[in-house]
């Protein structure tokens, strides 16, 4: 936690947790089967290459990681030329790739719940911090490159 706070990380944790309880509980549909749905491999590296280079860019730069931290520099290289939050679009690549390995209906309605809660939750307020700080060069960052993809 910080500052009192659930860190992102924990909602996926918890989201992948609810997505097994999904597919052993409430399976709804078996959707994709084996061997099919080892494609799910492909958006949960994805997603773990995604999160691992924005967490670089920012270490190597020196500035916060954490939600709700003052950002000293305005991260607008490598992965982040794509996505304004490519932590964030990787945890929805993880929960997505995840689904698919399960299989079943019930583990993808996880994702769209995940989603709007880390918009919700984080994204808005990020990006109003970011605003504050940084005015015209986030303006412009923003025009130039999507939210999520």
């Amino acid at each position: 936690m910080s500052n009192g706070r659930i860190l992102p990380p924990m909602y996926l944790f918890t989201s992948l947790a609810c997505m097994v309880l999904l597919q052993f509980f409430l399976p709804v549909y078996q959707l994709i089967s084996y061997p099919w749905n080892a494609i799910g491999i492909i958006p949960l590296m994805l997603g773990m290459t995604l999160n691992i280079s924005a967490d670089r860019a920012f270490k190597k730069i020196g500035t916060t990681v954490k939600p709700f931290e003052v950002s000293t520099t305005l991260v607008t290289s490598g992965v982040f030329r794509y996505s304004r939050n490519p932590m964030y679009l990787g945890m929805v690549m993880i929960l997505t790739g995840v689904a698919f390995l399960l299989g079943a209906l019930s583990p993808f309605i996880i994702i769209p719940i995940f989603a709007i809660t880390m918009d919700r939750v984080f994204i808005v307020s990020e990006e109003n911090m970011l605003d504050q700080r940084f005015g015209g060069k986030w303006q412009q960052y923003k025009e130039n490159v999507r939210r999520w993809i």
